[in-house]
């Protein structure tokens, strides 16, 4: 005969600040409910209270139901800005609600006369709007003012990431966002990856429902967070009615206007969208039959309309996005050139004038880009942002010592934001070339995949272009660390050959070590040019990224005082520059007039370097000496798999080498004689058993431990590639022969590049902190891309020995293997047997790919 009504109260999915303590006996338990229920145009007669919930018997005796309406407030928590201010009830367990824009945010005055703060139309002639955020009525008023204007198709494009809701006020619904006290005037960003937006605004206006219940249909907002003059200030709450989501306030005018349409694409404050967001704005283009170019002519194109919170950052790269789209449906702007006055600073970056030279059209790509930033310029200006940034960095470079590493910190980071997203908004101008006239039969991230040689171009915008300062180690910035501090002697080599880690593969002439001084140099090369080995002709392949120097007799390479493990990243393009580098570091020192801190084996010292040379110079001089040895720079990423050129250019200095003399020794070395050694020994293993035959591989052997068929490689994503690849399985025994064959020669290193994927792996769990534990994540990740790299390399070498492997390894990638879906693999790297691969982002190659540092890693669910 009853019905029961329930509004249980949820646990707010963030840990509490202060819980709120509501006690008291079961009867004021009820009355507080009741006050809390709000029954409109009420028909009880009586209300009966008893110790389970409120009984409501109607007026007319009909009806009898009870009302489970009791608010679980133990589970919501209680904060206040300021003892001097109320204390109130929390949104998502820790933030305040704050009104979403001031006036004197609107630059442009245009609150009043069009709806909305720094409304405005883009130079030129297409239909092209941006604004900051509007109130429901001040939406209205901007869909008005665009169908007076002609407009007859709006597609409005919501640009904001982070949770926005909209309170009633005389007549309108305000916007306003959760902030954290320690910064009110910033939005709270990545909230929750596993939550949409709009889903984390419904819980948003769910607590804030139950917050009114339980304190008299009120709840606290804050208007004015400069002087907190009559703050905060109570609203009423009723029902969710008496609050909107973005949803109901975008989508509810378009049932008037059925033409127009409403989508969401949340952008990030700052750099580049990520790929997922450009495809799905992509999509807007796929559904909208007018913005094709098979659209008719005839018809007036439909004006794009994007928002962010002021109108300014996300809504200027918005903008520039859509010219390049109106760029390609209607060619240039028709209005005169002198209204669109370009940026007058020229990006002079490497990364630039790299990505302009292997685009397809790349000149006009450019130029294209520059006309979009040009019309969009009104409120900003992505060019000057990277420009100025730049030489507020060279300025604090200059002054290094006044302005600290926390200023510089900053604007280099700002600097690489801002010319990631100008270098991505020249990507998305060349997909649209390549795409648009075939009505996009790839996404952007696909397209991406198909050119990942984009990836590893864009991984080399590192910082090293932008600091390097004005004195490698005398501005007191870096100090030199010794490679007895860096190469732990585990082969107990040093003692003989003068050298850490040195060793032989069996029955072949490769060799690998740590990284020798002038002594130890001479004593390998007459030890591999006596009468019992007999090498006439040597090639040595130094596999270090790094700068270093021989000072006083030691190896020492320039490192940063707070991570003397990590080598400092240095750009360069040819290694030919690594040499120049090291030689303008010799000058630095000798001409150093003070003492140089330096870090040994044993201890920290003050010394004054009287000698010093470079790698260059120690080789010129072995060569005098021993003419038949040949001295390469190949530098290689520690931990990391080679780059697809890296292996071009092993595989050519050992066809060459091998041209002129086929029983040619080969030397690799690092710094420690350990990680890239012993993948360039496993490089030339493989080579050399394609060039002269490969030995019989023995039948896989059982492993009885824990873990075994991870400890041999058998993971989800490598058997991925193995089915892919043509007789993928002896590719990948290959690998792992040459593995084994390589790993004997350092048994007590206890180092093997496969197993060592798995045992680094199970390291994460034990991790003392969270940010040891994403840097285990990621070298895991390294390691086993490193992995999947070698058994693509030997692929390789099989289907292209019949051409004598004219066609390099990086041709061969991106010509091939990449469109047989292994860059989309591995832009999906992970241990799916154990986790979801997609929750970190170094299972992308775009943030995988980026030099790290233990501090550079994103935490868990976090993007860059």
């Amino acid at each position: 005969m009853g019905a029961s009504a329930s509004a249980t109260s949820q646990a707010a999915p963030f840990a509490p600040t202060h819980q709120a303590d509501h006690q008291g006996n079961g009867m004021a338990e009820h009355r507080r409910s009741l006050q809390s229920v709000n029954i409109r145009n009420s028909k009880a007669k009586s209300i009966i209270t008893n110790k389970v919930a409120p009984v409501v018997i109607t007026n007319n005796c009909r009806e009898e139901f009870q009302i489970h309406d009791k608010i679980q407030s133990a589970n919501y928590s209680m904060g206040r800005i300021s003892d001097l201010l109320p204390e109130h009830y929390l949104v998502l367990g820790e933030f305040f609600m704050v009104q979403d824009v001031y006036s004197r945010a609107d630059v442009l005055n245009t609150t009043k006369s069009h709806g909305s703060p720094n409304f405005r139309k883009v130079k030129g002639n297409y239909p092209l709007f941006g604004m900051g955020q509007p109130s429901l009525s001040g939406f209205k008023q901007v869909l008005q003012r665009l169908q007076i204007d002609g407009c007859e198709v709006v597609i409005f494009i919501y640009l904001r990431e982070e949770p926005v809701v909209f309170f009633r006020s005389d007549g309108d619904f305000i916007p306003y966002t959760p902030r954290g006290r320690a910064n009110l005037h910033e939005n709270v960003h990545d909230l929750d990856r596993e939550l949409s937006a709009e889903q984390i605004e419904l819980s948003i206006r769910k607590e804030l429902c139950d917050f009114a219940k339980l304190s008299e249909n009120m709840f606290y907002v804050y208007n004015d967070i400069e002087h907190f003059k009559d703050e905060p200030q109570q609203v009423q709450i009723l029902s969710e009615e008496d609050i909107h989501v973005t949803e109901e306030v975008y989508k509810r005018p378009l049932f008037s206007q059925p033409l127009h349409r409403y989508y969401r694409l949340p952008l990030p404050m700052e750099g580049a969208p990520l790929e997922e967001t450009i495809d799905a704005f992509v999509n807007i283009l796929r559904e909208t039959p007018n913005l094709s170019l098979m659209r008719d002519s005839s018809r007036p194109l439909p004006a794009l309309l994007f928002s962010c919170q002021v109108g300014v950052g996300r809504t200027n790269l918005g903008l520039i996005l859509g010219a390049l789209v109106f760029h390609h449906l209607q060619g240039v702007s028709k209005s005169p050139r002198q209204e669109i006055q370009k940026s007058e600073h020229k990006l002079d970056f490497q990364v630039i004038q790299l990505l302009i030279s292997r685009l397809s059209k790349g000149q006009q790509v450019l130029d294209e880009v520059d006309d979009a930033v040009a019309m969009c310029s009104e409120m900003h200006n992505i060019k000057n942002a990277v420009y100025e940034n730049k030489l507020k960095l060279k300025g604090i470079g200059e002054d290094y010592q006044i302005q600290g590493s926390s200023t510089k910190g900053y604007f280099l980071q700002r600097t690489l934001q801002s010319l990631e997203r100008y270098v991505y908004l020249l990507v998305f101008n060349a997909y649209l070339h390549d795409q648009y006239p075939q009505a996009f039969p790839q996404s952007f991230s696909q397209w991406l995949c198909m050119n990942a040689w984009i990836y590893r171009l864009l991984a080399s915008m590192d910082s090293s272009e932008l600091s390097a300062p004005t004195s490698l180690i005398t501005d007191g910035i870096r100090v030199m660390v010794s490679s007895e501090f860096l190469a732990t002697d585990l082969l107990s080599t040093a003692k003989e050959m003068k050298v850490a880690n040195f060793r032989r593969v069996s029955k072949m002439a490769l060799y690998g070590m740590a990284q020798p001084n002038s002594e130890a140099l001479a004593v390998v090369m007459s030890y591999l040019t006596d009468q019992r080995r007999g090498h006439s002709t040597i090639l040595w392949l130094n596999l270090q990224e790094e700068l270093v120097l021989e000072a006083n007799g030691q190896m020492f390479t320039p490192r940063e005082p707070g991570c003397l493990e990590q080598p400092i990243p240095v750009c360069v393009q040819h290694p030919q520059q690594l040499q120049e580098m090291e030689l303008a570091l010799k000058q630095d020192v000798l001409r150093c007039e003070k003492w140089l801190e330096v870090i040994t084996e044993q201890d920290k010292q003050m010394r004054m370097f009287k000698t010093c040379h470079t790698i260059e110079e120690l080789f010129v001089h072995q060569k005098s000496i021993h003419p038949g040895l040949s001295y390469e720079r190949i530098p290689l990423s520690d931990c990391c798999a080679p780059k697809e050129e890296v292996f071009d250019h092993l595989l050519e200095a050992m066809k060459s080498s091998l041209a002129e003399d086929s029983n040619c020794a080969f030397i690799f070395n690092c710094h420690n004689g350990k990680d890239r050694t012993t993948a360039a020994m496993v490089i030339a293993t493989l080579t050399l058993w394609h060039i002269n035959g490969f030995p019989e591989c023995e039948e896989d052997e059982i492993v009885s431990v824990p873990d075994a068929k991870y400890t041999k490689g058998e993971f989800e994503v490598v058997m991925q590639v193995v089915r892919v690849l043509p007789d993928g399985h002896r590719v990948k025994r290959e690998v792992d022969v040459a593995l084994d064959v390589v790993s004997e020669t350092m048994t007590p290193m206890h180092y093997h590049l496969r197993e060592i994927i798995i045992s680094t792996y199970r390291q994460i769990k034990m991790a003392k902190s969270e940010a040891d534990a994403q840097w285990l994540r990621l070298r895991s990740l390294q390691y086993l891309e490193r992995y999947i790299y070698l058994i693509l390399f030997n692929c390789y070498l099989h289907l292209e020995k019949k051409d004598s492997w004219r066609r390099s390894f990086s041709q061969w990638m991106y010509q091939v293997a990449a469109r047989a879906g292994v860059y989309a693999i591995l832009n999906h790297l992970g241990f799916s047997e154990f986790e979801n691969p997609d929750d970190s982002p170094m299972a992308r190659l775009r943030f995988r790919w980026l030099p790290h540092s233990v501090q550079s890693i994103p935490m868990r669910g976090q993007l860059i």
